[in-house]
Protein backbone atom coordinates (compact mmCIF):
# COMPACT_ATOMS: atom_id res chain seq x y z
CA UNK A 1 0.00 0.00 0.00
CA UNK A 2 1.31 3.44 -0.95
CA UNK A 3 2.21 5.83 1.88
CA UNK A 4 -0.27 8.44 0.60
CA UNK A 5 -3.10 5.91 0.65
CA UNK A 6 -2.23 4.86 4.21
CA UNK A 7 -2.25 8.49 5.36
CA UNK A 8 -5.65 9.03 3.76
CA UNK A 9 -7.05 5.95 5.50
CA UNK A 10 -5.88 7.28 8.85
CA UNK A 11 -7.42 10.71 8.16
CA UNK A 12 -10.77 9.19 7.16
CA UNK A 13 -10.82 7.11 10.34
CA UNK A 14 -9.87 10.17 12.44
CA UNK A 15 -12.95 12.11 11.26
CA UNK A 16 -15.44 9.22 11.17
CA UNK A 17 -17.75 8.71 14.14
CA UNK A 18 -19.91 6.28 12.20
CA UNK A 19 -19.25 2.73 13.40
CA UNK A 20 -21.15 -0.23 12.00
CA UNK A 21 -20.83 -2.02 15.35
CA UNK A 22 -21.10 0.47 18.23
CA UNK A 23 -21.69 4.15 18.88
CA UNK A 24 -19.95 6.02 21.74
CA UNK A 25 -22.68 5.31 24.30
CA UNK A 26 -22.71 1.59 23.43
CA UNK A 27 -18.93 1.48 23.82
CA UNK A 28 -19.17 3.01 27.30
CA UNK A 29 -21.82 0.45 28.26
CA UNK A 30 -19.58 -2.31 26.90
CA UNK A 31 -16.67 -1.08 29.04
CA UNK A 32 -18.97 -1.01 32.07
CA UNK A 33 -20.03 -4.59 31.35
CA UNK A 34 -16.42 -5.71 30.96
CA UNK A 35 -15.65 -4.17 34.35
CA UNK A 36 -18.55 -5.86 36.08
CA UNK A 37 -17.86 -9.37 34.83
CA UNK A 38 -14.19 -9.63 35.90
CA UNK A 39 -13.05 -10.32 39.44
CA UNK A 40 -10.08 -8.12 40.39
CA UNK A 41 -8.18 -8.08 43.67
CA UNK A 42 -5.01 -6.03 44.13
CA UNK A 43 -3.57 -5.99 47.64
CA UNK A 44 -0.47 -4.27 48.98
CA UNK A 45 1.90 -6.72 50.67
CA UNK A 46 5.29 -6.70 52.38
CA UNK A 47 8.33 -7.39 50.21
CA UNK A 48 8.95 -10.71 51.98
CA UNK A 49 5.64 -12.01 50.57
CA UNK A 50 6.68 -11.46 46.98
CA UNK A 51 6.85 -14.71 45.02
CA UNK A 52 9.94 -15.08 42.78
CA UNK A 53 11.06 -11.52 43.59
CA UNK A 54 14.07 -10.97 45.86
CA UNK A 55 16.61 -8.36 46.87
CA UNK A 56 19.79 -9.50 45.12
CA UNK A 57 22.68 -10.18 47.50
CA UNK A 58 25.37 -8.04 45.85
CA UNK A 59 23.40 -5.09 44.41
CA UNK A 60 20.34 -5.27 46.70
CA UNK A 61 18.33 -4.54 43.55
CA UNK A 62 14.80 -5.91 43.61
CA UNK A 63 14.86 -8.58 40.88
CA UNK A 64 12.88 -11.53 39.52
CA UNK A 65 14.58 -14.89 40.03
CA UNK A 66 14.31 -15.65 36.32
CA UNK A 67 16.38 -12.57 35.48
CA UNK A 68 13.51 -11.45 33.22
CA UNK A 69 10.64 -8.96 33.44
CA UNK A 70 12.22 -5.93 35.15
CA UNK A 71 14.16 -4.89 38.24
CA UNK A 72 14.20 -1.96 40.64
CA UNK A 73 17.75 -0.59 40.57
CA UNK A 74 19.55 2.25 42.29
CA UNK A 75 21.14 5.05 40.25
CA UNK A 76 23.22 8.16 40.85
CA UNK A 77 22.53 11.04 38.46
CA UNK A 78 24.76 14.01 37.59
CA UNK A 79 23.73 16.74 35.16
CA UNK A 80 24.23 20.42 34.34
CA UNK A 81 20.50 20.85 33.68
CA UNK A 82 18.13 22.39 36.19
CA UNK A 83 18.52 23.56 39.77
CA UNK A 84 19.54 20.18 41.20
CA UNK A 85 22.73 18.87 39.60
CA UNK A 86 23.09 15.55 41.44
CA UNK A 87 20.70 13.08 43.04
CA UNK A 88 20.10 9.39 43.67
CA UNK A 89 16.91 7.38 43.23
CA UNK A 90 15.39 3.97 42.54
CA UNK A 91 14.42 3.36 38.91
CA UNK A 92 12.73 0.63 36.85
CA UNK A 93 15.25 -1.20 34.68
CA UNK A 94 13.44 -3.12 31.92
CA UNK A 95 15.85 -3.45 28.99
CA UNK A 96 13.70 -5.79 26.90
CA UNK A 97 11.54 -4.32 24.13
CA UNK A 98 7.86 -5.25 24.23
CA UNK A 99 4.96 -5.02 21.80
CA UNK A 100 2.30 -2.31 21.85
CA UNK A 101 0.32 -3.18 18.77
CA UNK A 102 -2.99 -2.67 16.98
CA UNK A 103 -4.67 -4.81 14.38
CA UNK A 104 -6.51 -2.57 11.89
CA UNK A 105 -9.11 -3.60 9.33
CA UNK A 106 -11.33 -1.80 6.83
CA UNK A 107 -15.10 -1.91 7.16
CA UNK A 108 -17.24 0.07 4.72
CA UNK A 109 -14.14 1.89 3.50
CA UNK A 110 -13.18 3.10 7.00
CA UNK A 111 -10.19 1.85 8.99
CA UNK A 112 -11.09 0.34 12.37
CA UNK A 113 -8.76 -0.54 15.24
CA UNK A 114 -9.08 -3.60 17.46
CA UNK A 115 -8.90 -2.63 21.14
CA UNK A 116 -9.11 -4.80 24.22
CA UNK A 117 -10.73 -4.16 27.57
CA UNK A 118 -7.62 -4.82 29.61
CA UNK A 119 -7.13 -4.74 33.35
CA UNK A 120 -3.74 -3.80 34.72
CA UNK A 121 -3.05 -4.04 38.47
CA UNK A 122 -2.36 -0.32 38.77
CA UNK A 123 -5.44 0.94 36.90
CA UNK A 124 -7.61 3.18 39.06
CA UNK A 125 -10.78 1.89 37.38
CA UNK A 126 -9.68 -1.63 36.41
CA UNK A 127 -10.69 -1.84 32.70
CA UNK A 128 -9.16 0.55 30.19
CA UNK A 129 -9.14 0.44 26.39
CA UNK A 130 -5.74 -0.97 25.44
CA UNK A 131 -3.98 -2.03 22.24
CA UNK A 132 -4.78 -5.37 20.60
CA UNK A 133 -1.45 -6.66 21.87
CA UNK A 134 0.28 -5.32 24.94
CA UNK A 135 3.07 -7.59 26.08
CA UNK A 136 6.63 -7.49 27.33
CA UNK A 137 9.10 -9.94 25.81
CA UNK A 138 8.97 -11.95 29.05
CA UNK A 139 5.19 -12.16 28.68
CA UNK A 140 4.99 -13.23 25.06
CA UNK A 141 7.87 -15.71 25.47
CA UNK A 142 5.86 -17.12 28.41
CA UNK A 143 8.47 -16.77 31.14
CA UNK A 144 5.48 -16.63 33.50
CA UNK A 145 4.34 -20.06 32.13
CA UNK A 146 0.95 -18.58 31.37
CA UNK A 147 -1.10 -18.48 28.17
CA UNK A 148 0.13 -16.84 24.97
CA UNK A 149 -1.29 -13.31 24.52
CA UNK A 150 -4.26 -13.16 22.17
CA UNK A 151 -3.54 -12.28 18.52
CA UNK A 152 0.25 -12.47 19.03
CA UNK A 153 0.68 -14.58 15.88
CA UNK A 154 -0.69 -11.79 13.66
CA UNK A 155 2.19 -9.55 14.73
CA UNK A 156 4.90 -12.20 14.71
CA UNK A 157 3.90 -13.29 11.19
CA UNK A 158 3.05 -9.84 9.77
CA UNK A 159 4.29 -9.22 6.23
CA UNK A 160 6.02 -5.91 5.42
CA UNK A 161 3.09 -4.75 3.29
CA UNK A 162 0.75 -5.19 6.27
CA UNK A 163 2.68 -2.86 8.56
CA UNK A 164 1.19 0.65 8.66
CA UNK A 165 3.33 1.91 11.55
CA UNK A 166 6.43 0.52 13.25
CA UNK A 167 8.38 2.63 15.74
CA UNK A 168 10.47 2.31 18.88
CA UNK A 169 9.18 4.80 21.45
CA UNK A 170 10.41 5.80 24.87
CA UNK A 171 8.62 5.32 28.18
CA UNK A 172 8.53 7.61 31.27
CA UNK A 173 12.06 9.01 31.51
CA UNK A 174 11.90 9.81 35.23
CA UNK A 175 10.85 6.26 36.19
CA UNK A 176 12.33 3.92 33.54
CA UNK A 177 16.00 3.56 32.62
CA UNK A 178 16.22 3.89 28.82
CA UNK A 179 13.00 1.89 28.34
CA UNK A 180 11.51 1.52 24.86
CA UNK A 181 8.61 -0.36 23.34
CA UNK A 182 7.80 -1.32 19.77
CA UNK A 183 4.71 0.63 18.69
CA UNK A 184 3.17 -1.14 15.71
CA UNK A 185 -0.03 -1.14 13.64
CA UNK A 186 -0.73 -3.91 11.16
CA UNK A 187 -3.60 -4.18 8.71
CA UNK A 188 -5.45 -7.42 7.97
CA UNK A 189 -7.91 -8.14 5.18
CA UNK A 190 -9.23 -11.49 6.36
CA UNK A 191 -11.95 -11.95 8.95
CA UNK A 192 -10.58 -12.64 12.40
CA UNK A 193 -12.29 -14.16 15.39
CA UNK A 194 -13.39 -11.42 17.82
CA UNK A 195 -12.74 -12.46 21.40
CA UNK A 196 -15.17 -11.42 24.12
CA UNK A 197 -13.12 -8.54 25.56
CA UNK A 198 -12.14 -6.97 22.22
CA UNK A 199 -13.94 -4.30 20.20
CA UNK A 200 -13.59 -2.48 16.85
CA UNK A 201 -13.40 1.35 17.00
CA UNK A 202 -12.63 4.12 14.54
CA UNK A 203 -9.78 6.50 15.30
CA UNK A 204 -12.28 9.34 15.86
CA UNK A 205 -14.06 7.27 18.51
CA UNK A 206 -10.80 6.46 20.29
CA UNK A 207 -9.90 10.16 20.41
CA UNK A 208 -13.32 11.17 21.73
CA UNK A 209 -13.12 8.52 24.45
CA UNK A 210 -9.84 10.16 25.52
CA UNK A 211 -11.94 13.14 26.62
CA UNK A 212 -13.18 10.93 29.47
CA UNK A 213 -11.10 10.32 32.59
CA UNK A 214 -9.09 7.08 32.60
CA UNK A 215 -10.92 5.24 29.80
CA UNK A 216 -8.07 4.93 27.29
CA UNK A 217 -4.78 3.48 28.50
CA UNK A 218 -1.37 5.10 28.18
CA UNK A 219 -0.30 2.29 25.87
CA UNK A 220 -3.12 3.05 23.45
CA UNK A 221 -2.30 6.74 23.55
CA UNK A 222 1.39 6.27 22.71
CA UNK A 223 0.64 4.12 19.64
CA UNK A 224 -2.13 6.42 18.40
CA UNK A 225 0.16 9.45 18.70
CA UNK A 226 2.52 8.02 16.09
CA UNK A 227 -0.11 7.61 13.38
CA UNK A 228 1.12 9.42 10.24
CA UNK A 229 -1.33 11.71 8.46
CA UNK A 230 1.19 13.04 5.97
CA UNK A 231 1.40 16.52 4.46
CA UNK A 232 -1.15 18.07 2.09
CA UNK A 233 -1.34 21.34 0.17
CA UNK A 234 -3.33 24.01 2.00
CA UNK A 235 -5.89 24.23 -0.82
CA UNK A 236 -6.56 20.49 -0.55
CA UNK A 237 -7.05 20.76 3.22
CA UNK A 238 -9.46 23.69 2.75
CA UNK A 239 -11.45 21.68 0.19
CA UNK A 240 -11.56 18.65 2.47
CA UNK A 241 -12.82 20.75 5.39
CA UNK A 242 -15.40 22.49 3.17
CA UNK A 243 -16.87 19.22 1.89
CA UNK A 244 -16.70 17.14 5.09
CA UNK A 245 -19.89 16.55 7.07
CA UNK A 246 -17.89 16.00 10.27
CA UNK A 247 -15.74 19.16 10.31
CA UNK A 248 -16.64 22.73 11.28
CA UNK A 249 -14.93 25.35 9.15
CA UNK A 250 -13.92 27.78 11.92
CA UNK A 251 -13.48 25.29 14.77
CA UNK A 252 -10.37 25.12 16.97
CA UNK A 253 -10.26 21.39 16.24
CA UNK A 254 -10.36 22.00 12.50
CA UNK A 255 -7.41 24.30 13.10
CA UNK A 256 -5.63 21.34 14.68
CA UNK A 257 -6.29 19.35 11.49
CA UNK A 258 -4.71 22.15 9.47
CA UNK A 259 -1.74 22.19 11.86
CA UNK A 260 -1.43 18.43 11.32
CA UNK A 261 -1.61 18.34 7.53
CA UNK A 262 0.05 21.58 6.37
CA UNK A 263 3.84 21.67 6.64
CA UNK A 264 4.83 24.99 5.01
CA UNK A 265 3.18 27.50 7.39
CA UNK A 266 5.25 26.84 10.50
CA UNK A 267 7.18 29.52 12.37
CA UNK A 268 10.34 27.39 12.26
CA UNK A 269 11.63 24.99 9.64
CA UNK A 270 12.46 21.37 10.46
CA UNK A 271 16.14 22.26 10.07
CA UNK A 272 15.67 25.00 12.68
CA UNK A 273 14.12 22.48 15.09
CA UNK A 274 16.82 19.88 14.49
CA UNK A 275 19.42 22.56 15.21
CA UNK A 276 17.53 23.56 18.39
CA UNK A 277 17.38 20.03 19.84
CA UNK A 278 20.92 19.15 18.70
CA UNK A 279 22.33 22.17 20.55
CA UNK A 280 20.46 21.15 23.70
CA UNK A 281 21.69 17.56 23.50
CA UNK A 282 25.24 18.80 22.93
CA UNK A 283 25.20 21.28 25.80
CA UNK A 284 23.38 19.37 28.53
CA UNK A 285 25.18 16.48 30.19
CA UNK A 286 23.64 13.42 31.77
CA UNK A 287 25.69 10.85 33.67
CA UNK A 288 23.82 7.91 35.17
CA UNK A 289 25.69 5.43 37.35
CA UNK A 290 24.15 2.26 38.76
CA UNK A 291 24.61 1.89 42.50
CA UNK A 292 23.36 -0.65 45.07
CA UNK A 293 19.76 0.08 45.97
CA UNK A 294 20.62 -0.01 49.67
CA UNK A 295 23.14 2.83 49.15
CA UNK A 296 20.70 5.26 47.50
CA UNK A 297 20.85 8.46 49.56
CA UNK A 298 17.66 9.83 51.12
CA UNK A 299 15.73 6.65 50.30
CA UNK A 300 14.75 4.05 52.90
CA UNK A 301 14.08 0.35 52.29
CA UNK A 302 11.30 -0.73 54.65
CA UNK A 303 9.17 -3.85 55.07
CA UNK A 304 6.42 -2.69 52.74
CA UNK A 305 7.95 0.07 50.62
CA UNK A 306 11.04 1.91 49.41
CA UNK A 307 10.36 5.58 50.05
CA UNK A 308 12.04 8.96 50.03
CA UNK A 309 12.82 10.09 53.58
CA UNK A 310 10.62 13.17 53.04
CA UNK A 311 7.84 11.06 51.45
CA UNK A 312 8.33 12.90 48.15
CA UNK A 313 8.27 11.75 44.54
CA UNK A 314 7.12 8.10 44.70
CA UNK A 315 7.30 4.82 46.57
CA UNK A 316 8.24 1.34 45.43
CA UNK A 317 5.60 -1.03 46.81
CA UNK A 318 4.73 -4.72 46.46
CA UNK A 319 1.30 -6.05 45.45
CA UNK A 320 -0.52 -9.35 45.14
CA UNK A 321 -2.72 -9.44 42.03
CA UNK A 322 -5.70 -11.62 41.12
CA UNK A 323 -7.33 -10.96 37.73
CA UNK A 324 -9.34 -13.83 36.34
CA UNK A 325 -9.07 -13.06 32.60
CA UNK A 326 -5.28 -12.63 32.29
CA UNK A 327 -2.71 -15.05 30.82
CA UNK A 328 -1.69 -15.64 34.46
CA UNK A 329 -4.56 -15.14 36.90
CA UNK A 330 -2.54 -14.58 40.08
CA UNK A 331 0.92 -13.15 40.73
CA UNK A 332 2.95 -10.72 42.84
CA UNK A 333 5.16 -7.87 41.71
CA UNK A 334 6.75 -4.54 42.68
CA UNK A 335 5.05 -1.32 41.51
CA UNK A 336 5.66 2.43 41.63
CA UNK A 337 3.17 4.46 43.66
CA UNK A 338 3.20 8.26 43.11
CA UNK A 339 3.23 10.75 45.97
CA UNK A 340 0.68 12.98 44.23
CA UNK A 341 -1.16 13.72 41.00
CA UNK A 342 0.80 15.60 38.33
CA UNK A 343 -0.05 17.82 35.40
CA UNK A 344 0.95 17.76 31.73
CA UNK A 345 -0.19 20.58 29.44
CA UNK A 346 0.45 22.08 26.04
CA UNK A 347 0.06 25.83 25.58
CA UNK A 348 -1.21 26.44 22.03
CA UNK A 349 -1.21 29.70 20.06
CA UNK A 350 -2.26 30.73 16.58
CA UNK A 351 0.76 32.16 14.75
CA UNK A 352 -0.08 33.61 11.33
CA UNK A 353 -3.33 31.66 11.47
CA UNK A 354 -1.68 28.30 12.20
CA UNK A 355 -1.96 26.56 15.61
CA UNK A 356 1.46 26.07 17.20
CA UNK A 357 2.44 24.29 20.42
CA UNK A 358 4.98 25.55 22.95
CA UNK A 359 7.32 22.56 23.37
CA UNK A 360 10.08 22.28 25.95
CA UNK A 361 13.38 20.46 25.66
CA UNK A 362 13.37 18.32 28.79
CA UNK A 363 16.11 16.22 30.37
CA UNK A 364 15.04 13.19 32.42
CA UNK A 365 17.41 10.73 34.04
CA UNK A 366 16.12 7.68 32.15
CA UNK A 367 16.14 9.27 28.70
CA UNK A 368 17.85 7.24 26.01
CA UNK A 369 19.40 10.35 24.43
CA UNK A 370 19.56 13.04 27.16
CA UNK A 371 16.83 15.42 25.91
CA UNK A 372 13.33 14.82 24.56
CA UNK A 373 10.62 17.23 23.46
CA UNK A 374 8.02 17.48 26.24
CA UNK A 375 4.77 19.33 26.94
CA UNK A 376 4.91 23.04 27.81
CA UNK A 377 4.22 22.09 31.42
CA UNK A 378 5.19 18.71 32.89
CA UNK A 379 5.07 18.30 36.66
CA UNK A 380 5.04 14.67 37.76
CA UNK A 381 7.32 14.42 40.79
CA UNK A 382 6.37 17.38 42.99
CA UNK A 383 3.25 19.15 44.21
CA UNK A 384 2.76 21.59 41.34
CA UNK A 385 -0.02 23.42 43.20
CA UNK A 386 2.46 24.72 45.76
CA UNK A 387 6.09 24.31 44.72
CA UNK A 388 5.58 25.05 41.02
CA UNK A 389 3.36 28.13 41.06
CA UNK A 390 5.40 31.22 40.24
CA UNK A 391 8.51 29.18 39.47
CA UNK A 392 7.72 26.94 36.50
CA UNK A 393 7.26 28.64 33.11
CA UNK A 394 3.64 28.70 31.92
CA UNK A 395 2.22 26.85 34.96
CA UNK A 396 0.32 29.94 36.13
CA UNK A 397 -0.94 30.45 32.58
CA UNK A 398 -2.33 26.90 32.47
CA UNK A 399 -3.84 26.85 35.95
CA UNK A 400 -5.46 30.28 35.52
CA UNK A 401 -6.75 29.70 31.98
CA UNK A 402 -10.27 30.89 31.25
CA UNK A 403 -12.90 28.28 30.54
CA UNK A 404 -13.11 29.20 26.86
CA UNK A 405 -9.32 28.75 26.51
CA UNK A 406 -9.33 25.15 27.75
CA UNK A 407 -9.65 22.82 24.79
CA UNK A 408 -8.94 19.59 26.66
CA UNK A 409 -8.89 18.81 30.36
CA UNK A 410 -8.99 15.25 31.66
CA UNK A 411 -7.32 12.97 34.17
CA UNK A 412 -5.38 10.18 32.48
CA UNK A 413 -3.62 7.14 33.92
CA UNK A 414 0.00 6.23 33.54
CA UNK A 415 0.80 2.66 32.48
CA UNK A 416 -0.99 0.37 34.95
CA UNK A 417 1.40 -2.55 34.67
CA UNK A 418 4.16 -0.71 36.53
CA UNK A 419 2.46 2.32 38.14
CA UNK A 420 -0.01 1.93 40.98
CA UNK A 421 -3.03 4.23 40.56
CA UNK A 422 -0.97 7.00 39.03
CA UNK A 423 -3.00 9.58 37.18
CA UNK A 424 -2.14 13.04 35.88
CA UNK A 425 -4.15 16.00 34.70
CA UNK A 426 -3.80 16.43 30.92
CA UNK A 427 -4.62 19.81 29.36
CA UNK A 428 -4.56 21.76 26.10
CA UNK A 429 -4.86 25.52 26.56
CA UNK A 430 -5.30 27.97 23.67
CA UNK A 431 -3.76 31.36 24.45
CA UNK A 432 -3.66 34.75 22.77
CA UNK A 433 -1.55 37.86 23.16
CA UNK A 434 -0.90 37.14 26.85
CA UNK A 435 1.77 34.66 25.72
CA UNK A 436 4.55 36.25 23.69
CA UNK A 437 5.77 34.64 20.51
CA UNK A 438 9.28 34.82 21.99
CA UNK A 439 9.68 31.85 24.33
CA UNK A 440 12.14 31.09 27.13
CA UNK A 441 15.44 29.57 26.02
CA UNK A 442 14.38 25.96 26.55
CA UNK A 443 11.13 26.25 24.56
CA UNK A 444 10.21 26.36 20.88
CA UNK A 445 7.00 26.67 18.82
CA UNK A 446 6.06 23.63 16.71
CA UNK A 447 3.06 22.69 14.59
CA UNK A 448 1.39 19.31 14.93
CA UNK A 449 2.83 18.35 11.55
CA UNK A 450 6.33 18.97 12.92
CA UNK A 451 5.65 17.12 16.18
CA UNK A 452 4.38 14.11 14.27
CA UNK A 453 7.37 14.23 11.96
CA UNK A 454 9.67 13.94 14.99
CA UNK A 455 7.56 11.12 16.48
CA UNK A 456 8.56 8.96 13.50
CA UNK A 457 12.13 8.97 14.80
CA UNK A 458 13.01 7.32 18.10
CA UNK A 459 13.56 9.25 21.32
CA UNK A 460 12.52 12.73 20.23
CA UNK A 461 9.01 13.18 21.68
CA UNK A 462 8.44 12.00 25.24
CA UNK A 463 5.50 9.88 26.30
CA UNK A 464 3.70 12.71 28.11
CA UNK A 465 3.76 14.82 24.94
CA UNK A 466 2.66 11.86 22.83
CA UNK A 467 -0.25 11.21 25.18
CA UNK A 468 -1.51 14.77 24.65
CA UNK A 469 -0.97 14.63 20.89
CA UNK A 470 -2.98 11.40 20.70
CA UNK A 471 -5.93 13.06 22.43
CA UNK A 472 -6.25 15.86 19.87
CA UNK A 473 -9.53 15.35 18.05
CA UNK A 474 -10.32 17.01 14.74
CA UNK A 475 -14.10 16.93 15.14
CA UNK A 476 -16.33 18.73 17.63
CA UNK A 477 -18.46 16.56 19.89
Amino acid sequence: MKKKDVNLQFIKSAVSLKNRFNDINQIKEWIKFQNEKVIVNVTKINFEKLDQWVFAEQTTNLVHRSGKFFSIDGIRVKTNSGVISEWEQPIINQPEIGYLGFIAKEFDGILYFLLQAKIEPGNVNHVQLSPTLQATKSNYTQVHKGKTPAYLNYFVNAKPEQILLDQLQSEQGARFLKKRNRNIIIKVDEDISLLDNFIWLTLAQIKILMSEDNLVSMDTRTVISGIPFGSVEESAVDFYIETSSFLKKESVRTGFLRSTLIKDKALHTLDDLINFITKKKSYFELFVEKIPLVDVKNWSIEEDCIRHTDNKFFKVIAVKVEIDNREVVSWTQPMIEPAQEGICAFVCKNIDGMPHFAVQAKLECGNFDIIEFAPTVQCLTGNYRTSGVGHLPFLDCVLNAKKEQIIYDTVQSEEGGRFYKEQNRNMLVMVGDEVNINLPDNYVWMTLNQLQTFIKFNNYINIQARSLIAAISFIDF
